[in-house]
């Protein structure tokens, strides 16, 4: 299903990035799908430790629905399941990238203040 995009004055096209990637896992998810081609839900089930299977199944298709990542299911079994970031979701890049450049800078300025 298509998400409704805001369509209004200055700020919106940062509403519309936020509701992509908004959801407690969705940018953790995309930051572990960065890091490889492809990626099986158990990797990222354990890359994740504090997200239950089902939360991390409903992202996944959430991120799928919205064209940001794949799935392919593996053709064996169809129990090898990958996940991988779709050209759209390759240009969420900078916005992941300069998220975790600013989480680390948050953890510095909270440990000097310590």
């Amino acid at each position: 299903m298509a998400r409704e995009l805001y369509n209004c004055a200055e700020g919106c096209p940062v509403q519309n990035t936020v509701d992509l990637i908004s959801g407690k896992w969705k940018s953790v998810i995309l930051y572990h799908l960065f890091k490889k081609d492809a990626t099986r839900f158990s990797t990222l089930n354990k890359a994740i430790p504090s997200i239950t299977e089902r939360m991390l199944a409903l992202q996944l298709a959430q991120l799928e629905d919205d064209g940001i990542i794949f799935k392919k299911v593996g053709a064996e079994d169809g129990r090898a399941t990958e996940y991988g970031l779709t050209k759209l979701g390759q240009t969420l890049a900078p916005v992941i990238d300069a998220m975790a450049a600013w989480g680390r800078f948050y953890q510095t300025q909270q440990a000097a203040l310590a």
